[in-house]
């Protein structure tokens, strides 16, 4: 029913939607699909009645797709939006707000940078390539958005961190991104698995401080660029 706030999935045609138990609805007339992207229009126009959230589940990731609402309801909010960040005060909260996530950002980068060092622990004499290894992994892997292990909650910043130089050294320092992986259950994790293997083994060499010829190492070179 219109009355009803749901959660569904697309429909099989443009303006229908399919339940939780599979059934298909037609969206109520005089509604219309809100795009994600802003929040706080999304929020707005989702507390002040009924709505369908749209999301769409392809493997473990669930994404977006909209809600769908009456069109006054929408038109409303996004006027009311619309007067109200047109205003200095508002203007002055934003700039607040990004100054706040630029710190907390910049102090998540440090904080990620510093995990990572702990856990690659190089022996003195590798402090440099330590360091440009961090730096390059945390680069990689901190922007907001950038969908990464390190932008994770769910698991402590320790094993972020050990994820997250595993993940780059498996792009960079191995063929896995030109492998011919057969379509076949659990084969991909073992090709990361023996992957991840090999390249605990140089991160070992490292951290015991064994010679290693830095002109034939698979990670000194991607450091240095020669292996783009």
């Amino acid at each position: 029913m219109p009355t009803e706030t749901r959660i569904v999935a697309p429909g099989p045609k443009p303006s229908t939607v399919r339940t939780e138990d599979g059934t298909v609805l037609k969206v109520p007339a005089g509604w219309e699909l809100l795009p994600p992207g802003d929040a706080g229009v999304t929020r707005r126009v989702k507390a002040r009645g009924p709505s369908w959230t749209v999301k769409e589940k392809k493997g473990r990731r669930t994404f977006s797709r909209g809600v769908w609402a009456p069109a006054d309801r929408i038109a409303s909010v996004r006027a009311e939006f619309e007067a109200e960040r047109s205003t200095e005060a508002y203007a002055k909260k934003q700039a607040s707000a990004a100054k706040r996530r630029d710190k907390k950002q910049a102090q998540y980068v440090e904080d990620f940078t510093f995990a990572i060092l702990q856990f690659l622990d190089f022996e003195d004499s590798y402090s440099d390539l330590a360091t440009r290894l961090a730096k390059a992994v945390s680069e990689h892997a901190t922007p907001v958005g950038s969908g990464t292990v390190a932008r994770t909650q769910r698991i402590p910043i320790e094993r972020r961190a050990e994820s997250a130089v595993i993940a780059w050294m498996r792009h960079q320092t191995t063929a896995y991104d030109h492998m011919k992986i057969p379509r076949v259950k659990g084969k991909r994790r073992e090709v990361r698995r023996m992957l991840a293997k090999e390249s605990r083994k140089v991160l070992g060499k490292y951290r015991d401080g064994s010679e290693a010829d830095l002109s034939r190492c698979p990670l000194a070179i991607a450091l240095s660029g020669q292996g783009n």
